[in-house]
């Protein structure tokens, strides 16, 4: 039986495209997300690789569904060998003295607390196998402040943290944990964060060619598939036309 790979957030964007290469690297595939239609859209495209695959609905914010969903797992299920924590957004940008509370407490609950809810939930299986790896994914936001970004800003430089703090804590355990920082990745994620105003979010992406969710997926399936004895810590994966969190060369 296959190593399994469980992803978060995995209805579109980075979570989709990374379920998919790591399908492709030979992973059975556990996945999860809020919308259910694509998630069985998920199932049925990476069956198709050869693989297994179980989906299912669950929004890494609710502590006690995440502790239910890894418990009431089928047993061959639960032997999770990498956990990518995906699951995240950016919600609103402007000065944060005109930021909106529901706006800012999505951010840290989903960002921050359901990474920590998911990874509390599959670690200690981790422990008993005496391997694991852990991915999160971070972003440019995490390394760097910009005009606008506050509380995502303080939510990504948190996963950064995180991961530097999980790596310490389980490497007597044999578990691997990395980070993976995308800058401009042209997905839903701006759309998200512009609650819905598809023109607003193509504006950002206008003019230069941004990153792909493919090819953070190639990080992930790169991070992976490296020996037992190497672990690729942190990933800063930018566009060429990206140099900084707010320097973007447009044509």
């Amino acid at each position: 039986m296959a190593d399994i790979a469980f992803v978060t957030g995995a209805t579109s964007g980075i979570g989709r495209a990374s379920a998919i290469r790591l399908a492709k690297e030979g992973y059975d595939i556990l996945a999860v997300g809020r919308r259910e239609e694509r998630l069985q859209d998920l199932k049925v495209s990476i069956e198709a690789i050869g693989v297994r695959c179980h989906v299912a609905t669950l929004d890494v914010r609710e502590q006690g569904d995440v502790d239910q969903f890894i418990k009431s797992l089928p047993a061959e299920w639960q032997s999770i060998y990498v956990l990518v924590n995906n699951a995240g957004l950016a919600a609103g940008k402007g000065p944060v003295q005109e930021g909106l509370l529901d706006h800012w407490e999505r951010m840290i609950d989903t960002n921050l607390k359901g990474l920590l809810y998911v990874s509390k939930a599959v670690i200690p299986g981790m422990m008993e196998r005496h391997r694991g790896h852990i991915i999160n994914i971070g972003s440019i936001a995490g390394k760097e402040v910009y005009p606008g970004g506050n509380v995502y800003n303080a939510t990504k430089h948190g996963v950064d943290a995180l991961t530097r703090g999980m790596r310490i804590d389980l490497i007597e355990h044999n578990i691997r944990v990395s980070q993976i920082a995308p800058g401009m990745v042209e997905t839903e994620f701006s759309v998200v964060r512009f609650d819905g105003d598809q023109a607003k979010a193509d504006e950002v992406y206008q003019g230069f060619e941004p990153l792909l969710a493919e090819d953070i997926a190639d990080a992930v399936a790169y991070q992976v598939t490296r020996p037992a004895h190497v672990n690729i810590a942190d990933m800063l994966i930018l566009p060429t036309a990206q140099a900084s969190a707010t320097v973007v060369s447009k044509k």
